[in-house]
């Protein structure tokens, strides 16, 4: 048996949960297809996706076809929930898309489409819902062929009974002239030989060679098949599940070579316990097994598995083993997290095709005294999903988070009192913004000089960056100037400092590097004690190193950067003129508009933080026939008012207000 882990993904609403329970019916998995709106699916098993109708967190599910087992992973619609889908991307062998024939394609259609093909991830689509009243056939295929991608042919001529419950999409058959014309010009558009072969003419062309083709270039994501059929009648599920068999390609079986596996998924058993969903792509997992996972070289855990359970036939169940190509749980490591490599950590490096969230909203919990807990669930919640970032705030007694968008919001405070019985309430969500130095600034404070009350010498310089580069950190000073701990202590804290800047943003795009150095070795009293209170410790360093970073960065000066998107309008030409003005007090920069006939297409750039107003006001600026496609694009200098985001550390800007809660011991420590 080959596997193959196919992801079913869609805009919100185009019916993949559907299509995944029809999927399971035809395999003989389930008796009956559940309905979304009955919240009866098996994938969307938590209580708040059966209430809400959505997909939330991803699900996998296993099924045969064949000699080929299919571990169905079904996906998030939503784009609040993009993080979600991000992390299933990097488990797939191929992808179904699915559109729905009433609505086309969407927005969040083309985002998810562009990323499967800068992933190289062989994709058929499946247009959806041609039971539905409005459904299309020719105008959804030429919107696919004009916003995805050109590189389709459509596996039937056409759709008898468009639009009612007796829908059916014929497939052609392979030595039909309409089908094989159209696959040989698509064909030889990324083959040479099969090029010449076609101009020649000859048995070269025979329907079994272009069936093969077609089979090798959809495995190499060069083209795309298009089915059209009905999630809730049917139809069409046949020719969709043979296109799943023959043309999606099965999953490596090197169960002998080096444990190489991903983790996209984590959440918590019953007891507690943490269970790591792991897509395998090399080598054997057994149950006792040390495991070492991890992001990177510098970054590496080991663990013993204490259990596995595999995926079959719509259940998961114990098992002695998993090997390549498939899905599997596992427990007994204890620190793994999303996003970890297992194994062999350089072979699974964690990559990312989507933002961060931009946006970031206060939770307070009622009555306060569950605060504590609150900030234990958050944990909980973010652990699932590394991108809901937590920020605590220790001098207000306040928890922020991290968001995508308004429903991400509303999941979340749902989920807090669904599964942790916490009644959370939410500020207005404000935008994350960033801080970049605007030129260079230095700063240092010598060991017993002045006004240091702390056994420790250190010399920051702050200099500008590449965008894109982060914070790197240099010396100036010698390596073994000072003992190792305390160098570290020093790079440590300038991390961990520059989460704030003069305004409150996380600052990147920023070098700083070591200029000064210095301490006090142990001193002892002639009995050979050590006397803290004439010794340096790495307390020192980093309770001194704040102060000295943010004096050079004061001096350097900030510039506040937004998080930009680019926005794509399509609206009738007569509505623009009311628009323009619009996206002006929305701060937008629209580029020049393309018009074609009654429409009217208008990309530019705008704001993260109007992203919402703009889709709220769009549909009574256009008449309801607006769409809006919206993506970050990247970081601009904030004109105007410069925001500001309340501290969360003892401020080192206020060299007063930092020492009175940080004034040093004997022993070393704050007060």
């Amino acid at each position: 048996m080959h596997t193959l882990n196919l992801g079913i993904l869609a805009h919100v609403d185009a019916g993949k949960t559907s299509l995944t329970e029809r999927l399971l019916h035809t395999a003989g998995i389930i008796d009956e297809i559940g309905r979304v709106d009955d919240g009866n699916t098996q994938t969307d098993s938590l209580a708040l996706e059966r209430q809400r109708g959505i997909t939330i967190k991803s699900a996998v599910v296993s099924f045969a076809l064949d000699d080929v087992t299919v571990n169905l992973i079904d996906t998030p619609g939503h784009p609040d929930f993009i993080a979600e889908v991000e992390r299933v991307l990097s488990v797939l062998d191929g992808a179904v898309l699915v559109i729905s024939a009433v609505e086309g394609v969407q927005a969040q259609t083309r985002v998810l489409m562009r990323t499967l093909q800068r992933l190289r991830i062989p994709t058929l689509i499946f247009v959806n819902k041609t039971d539905r009243a409005g459904a299309r056939y020719a105008q959804v295929l030429r919107e696919i062929t004009e916003k995805l991608t050109p590189h389709t042919v459509a596996r039937g001529p056409a759709v008898t009974g468009l639009g009612t419950r007796e829908a059916r999409s014929v497939p052609y058959a392979d030595d039909d002239p309409r089908f094989t014309e159209r696959l040989a010009d698509l064909l030889t558009e990324h083959d040479d030989t099969l090029l010449a072969a076609y101009v020649e003419g000859g048995e070269e062309l025979a329907p079994a060679r272009l069936k093969a083709a077609l089979a090798e270039q959809t495995r190499q994501a060069l083209v795309h098949p298009v089915h059209f059929g009905s999630a809730v009648t049917g139809a069409g599920i046949t020719a969709l599940t043979d296109g799943i068999k023959e043309l999606l390609p099965a999953a490596g079986d090197d169960a002998d070579g080096p444990v190489s596996g991903t983790v996209f998924k984590v959440e918590r058993g019953r007891a507690g316990e943490k269970l790591a969903w792991v897509r395998m792509f090399s080598g054997t997992v057994r149950t006792r097994d040390r495991l070492e996972f991890g992001q990177g070289p510098g970054a590496v855990s080991e663990g013993k598995v204490t259990g596995i359970r595999v995926f079959a036939d719509g259940v998961d169940t114990d098992a002695a083993s998993v090997g390549p190509g498939r899905i599997a749980k596992l427990r007994g490591l204890g620190d793994i997290r999303i996003g970890d490599a297992v194994g062999d950590i350089r072979a699974t490096a964690t990559r990312h095709h989507f933002a961060p969230p931009t946006l970031e909203s206060v939770v307070a919990a009622a009555p306060p005294a569950s605060r504590g807990e609150l900030h234990f669930a958050l944990a909980q919640l973010a652990e699932q999903d590394p991108l809901i970032n937590l920020r605590q705030d220790d001098i207000r007694k306040e928890v922020s988070v991290s968001l995508y968008g308004e429903v991400q919001k509303e999941v979340i405070q749902a989920t807090l009192a669904d599964e942790f019985g916490i009644d959370a309430t939410f500020r207005g969500t404000t935008t994350i913004c960033l801080e970049k130095p605007s030129g260079t600034g230095s700063a240092f404070e010598i060991i017993d000089k002045d006004d240091n009350p702390f056994l420790a010498t250190v010399g920051l310089r702050v200099d500008p960056a590449p965008t894109g580069s982060g914070v790197t950190y240099r010396l100036e000073v010698e390596l073994g100037s000072m003992p190792y701990s305390l160098m570290r202590a020093v790079e440590e804290t300038v991390t961990e400092t520059l989460a704030q800047g003069l305004y409150g943003w996380r600052v990147t795009d920023c070098t700083v590097t070591m200029t000064h150095s210095g301490y006090w070795p142990r001193q002892s009293h002639s009995h050979a004690v050590f006397d803290k209170s004439m010794s340096s410790t790495a307390g020192d360093f980093r309770r001194l190193t704040p102060l000295v970073l943010m004096a050079a960065l004061r001096q350097a000066g900030t510039t506040v950067y937004e998080p930009m998107h680019r926005f794509r309008a399509e609206l009738p030409a007569d509505t623009l003129g009311p628009l323009l003005p619009v996206l002006a007090r929305l701060r937008a920069v629209p580029g020049p508009p393309s018009v074609d006939g009654a429409r009217c297409v208008l990309e530019g750039e705008i704001p993260a933080a109007q992203v919402h107003d703009l889709q709220q006001r769009l549909p009574g600026l256009t008449r309801g026939e607006g769409l809006l496609e919206t993506a970050f694009d990247t970081h601009r200098p904030v004109t105007g008012t410069v925001p500001q985001r309340s501290r969360t550390d003892h401020n080192p800007l206020d060299r007063k207000e930092y020492l009175l809660h940080t004034v040093r011991r004997a022993g070393g420590g704050p007060e």
